[in-house]
């Protein structure tokens, strides 16, 4: 595994928009001051063409002019360390004008991004052998004052801490509005873990190797061109995995079918654990028996392995920065956990 070398202090960020660009409010605001406050922070900063477009469908501009920008800030600039500017919808499409076999031969930076990000953090993982921090996009910087999930991820960026833990409160509804694009997360509701599977009451501990992402995506990669999970899980099957995974626009009865699929394509073989975030549209779902629960423990029950639900990954914010690729341990009990990530 390829680690990239941690962000310096005076070092430069480069900012790319292969999916959404920040072009409306309160993106636009919220980007402006996550600018401000990384050069007050002593950063040099770097702006891909495409990160205040948005002339593209469902991601900032052509897939050919996001994926020339993703090669050019990723490979050819002079930056530290990527922040994608934005989730979307179709960055799939950007990523089939990406070079990967450039990519591997780049130098390694690290590429923080998550949702429609998935398709290039966790094919960058499984292609390229390259570790990538599944995190907020750029405009979260922006808000004031940090979360601490985003104090956490600038740390994680810059290699000041590799142990994360999870946080008392979670958001439901957000506030940020074009009137007010600064607003920090609108924490209201306790974070409470449930466990599944393989698990005594309260309490897990596992560990392996670190991927995953949003399903949305995840699904629509498996059986593609792109799917190159079997190898890479037979590389380092002899460190197990821990799967990290969340939803996004899927309903209960989506996130079964994806679950049913990724299973029955072989991805989850060696795993050793779940962390499954909050998700999005489907919180609150019950369609015919199914939610958010058994959307998922009736496909990987019969896998008998630790399975860690509610965590703060993902689109309810607050999200735990993770790197994707890395080696973590994951203790749990009852509403907290830590996840340690090593860099081997």
């Amino acid at each position: 595994m390829r680690y990239p070398e941690f962000l310096k202090d005076n070092g430069t960020i480069g900012f790319c928009a292969p999916s959404f660009g920040c072009a409306s409010e309160p993106y636009k605001s919220a980007f402006d001051n996550a600018l401000k406050k990384f050069k007050e922070k002593g950063h040099k900063l770097f702006l891909g063409e495409n990160c205040y477009a948005d002339c593209g469908i469902g991601i900032s501009n052509t897939p050919e002019k996001c994926a020339d920008e993703l090669m050019s800030v990723y490979e050819g600039s002079d930056c530290d360390a990527v922040i994608s500017c934005g989730g979307g919808e179709l960055m799939c499409e950007t990523i089939e004008q990406v070079d990967f076999e450039r990519i591997k031969k780049a130098k390694p930076k690290w590429y923080m991004g998550y949702s429609d990000n998935t398709n290039f953090v966790f094919l960058n993982t499984v292609i390229c052998d390259t570790a990538g921090i599944y995190g907020p996009c750029a405009g979260a910087f922006g808000m004031e004052p940090w979360h601490e999930s985003v104090g956490d991820a600038y740390d994680l960026l810059t290699g000041k801490k590799l142990v994360m833990k999870g946080y008392d409160k979670w958001e439901k509804d957000g506030g940020k509005t074009p009137e007010e694009p600064y607003l920090p997360y609108n924490v209201t509701e306790k974070k409470t873990l449930v466990y599944k599977g393989n698990t005594i009451g309260d309490f897990a501990s596992f560990e392996g190797r670190l991927i995953g992402g949003c399903v949305d995506c995840l699904v629509n990669l498996t059986g593609t061109k792109y799917d190159r999970v079997g190898e890479f899980l037979e590389r380092y099957k002899d460190d197990g995995f821990v799967w990290f995974l969340e939803c996004c626009d899927l309903n209960a009865m989506s996130i079964r079918r994806a679950f049913w699929q990724m299973k029955n394509a072989g991805w989850f073989k060696y795993v050793k654990g779940f962390m499954i975030g909050r998700p999005r549209a489907a919180y609150d779902d019950d369609l015919m028996g199914v939610d958010r629960i058994t959307a998922v423990t009736g496909i990987i029950d019969e896998l008998d392995v630790p399975v860690i639900m509610d965590c703060d990954i993902g689109h309810l914010a607050p999200m735990i920065p993770l790197i994707c690729g890395s080696y973590a341990k994951v203790d749990a009990k009852k509403d907290d956990m830590t996840v340690e990530m090593m860099l081997k």
